[in-house]
């Protein structure tokens, strides 16, 4: 016998959250805050002091710090495999490019991932995302690209949409990732054999534009296939060399260019007109030892930064988003209001989710909470200090506690 809808609904949840030493909105500070979330959004948010009466549910945050729940804009968290060995390569001075050519790198985590199962996939992916969860992230864009055909990245898209949970997932086709050997038509065949399978299960289309991968002329193809499938624009750019890839996700109106070491001036200019996020990788950066990307001229242009961990096996194994915020500060030159920007509300306008990011009202009420370390004062700005390993005392997602 069905049951009614009455009988089986949630009961709305009404919390106030308070005892918050210093909360970050998304764009400013609150000294001695508190929350109002109500129905998975935020109803209230002010000085604990001015709260609104009423009949709510109540939590003490003890004296933490507050912040919007991390949103992390990109990764590549879906894949099976190691690449410690080609860790070691690097450090030995092999270059990034000669282990690839070599068989390693990215061809390496294709071949175990293709012999993943998607159950193997969803376990791997669920472990990862629980890790995120407990720093704070709540949100976590991850991308194809370990597949390079139709049904393994059609796979790797399935399993990711299936390891969400507290964690929301926002998932990015990027069959233009590498090129298979041995595929001469591969263009052709992203856009006439994964495009079709892969469109349903992607929020976005992401392609690698520079030297050894795709071709300025060939990702343009590319994004504009997945736009006729309605997907979100977002590009691999200017990492190892520049391409005019920039300007080309400016002017499809992309939500994002990442990387951007190797930017020109044009670009950045575009960018800016487009309202285009520029998602800063230091992880990568560090890894590969690349130039850091022109932060001074992306400020100056008023050009949005967010800030990603590039998580992946390879050129980026870091999970922890807190570490690439500190490392975005120090060897690119955010100050620390940017950085946390960076991991909240510019973020979130990189995968598309403006509804996150911030806390006011009609915001989703996603909520991280942080003792701050031993001995150091409850203020955003150790949290920027230190260098990652920030573990939230408590997390909120769409209003219900999941830490």
């Amino acid at each position: 016998m069905r049951m009614s809808a009455v009988a089986t609904a949630i009961p709305p949840i009404r919390l106030l959250v308070y005892g918050i030493r210093q909360l970050w909105t998304g764009s400013h500070v609150i000294d001695d805050a508190a929350l109002l979330l109500a129905e998975g959004r935020v109803a209230w948010v002010g000085r604990a002091a001015e709260a609104p009466p009423g009949q709510h549910d109540v939590y003490d945050a003890g004296g933490a710090i507050g912040m919007p729940g991390l949103v992390d804009p990109h990764t590549h968290t879906t894949f099976a495999g190691s690449r410690a060995r080609d860790f070691e390569r690097r450090l030995a001075g092999e270059t990034y490019t000669a282990i690839l050519e070599a068989g390693g790198g990215i061809h390496s985590t294709v071949a175990a991932t293709r012999a993943a199962s998607e159950d193997d996939l969803v376990a791997l992916t669920r472990d990862r995302l629980a890790g995120m969860l407990a720093l704070g992230v709540t949100t976590v864009e991850i991308k194809s690209g370990y597949g390079l055909t139709a049904a393994d990245e059609a796979k790797m898209l399935r399993a990711a949409r299936r390891a969400a949970g507290p964690v929301d997932v926002v998932t990015t086709f990027l069959g233009a990732h590498a090129r298979p050997p041995g595929v001469p038509d591969y263009v052709d065949r992203v856009i006439d054999e994964q495009l079709p399978v892969c469109a349903p299960l992607a929020d976005a289309i992401d392609a690698y534009c520079d030297r050894g991968a795709f071709t300025l002329a060939e990702t343009e193809r590319i994004l504009r296939a997945g736009m006729a499938y309605g997907l979100a624009v977002r590009v691999h750019a200017e990492q190892v060399v520049h391409t005019g890839a920039a300007a080309l996700a400016a002017s499809l109106g992309a939500l994002s260019a990442d990387h951007l070491e190797r930017i020109d001036d044009e670009g950045i200019e575009a960018m800016a007109r487009a309202g285009t996020v520029a998602v800063l990788l230091p992880g990568a950066m560090a890894y590969l030892k690349d130039p850091a990307p022109p932060v001074a001229r992306f400020r100056a242009a008023g050009v949005p930064m967010a800030i990603g961990t590039d998580f992946n096996p390879g050129s980026s194994p870091v999970r922890d988003l807190w570490a690439c915020a500190t490392l975005a500060c120090l060897t690119m030159g955010l100050t620390v209001s940017e950085a946390l920007a960076g991991i909240t509300t510019h973020a979130a306008r990189a995968v598309g989710r403006p509804d996150r990011g911030w806390l006011g009202p009609g915001a989703r009420a996603d909520l991280a909470l942080y003792d701050p370390p031993p001995g150091e004062p409850a203020e955003l700005r150790v949290l920027v200090q230190y260098l990652g390993g920030h573990r939230a005392k408590a997390v909120f997602k769409d209003g219900r506690r999941v830490i």
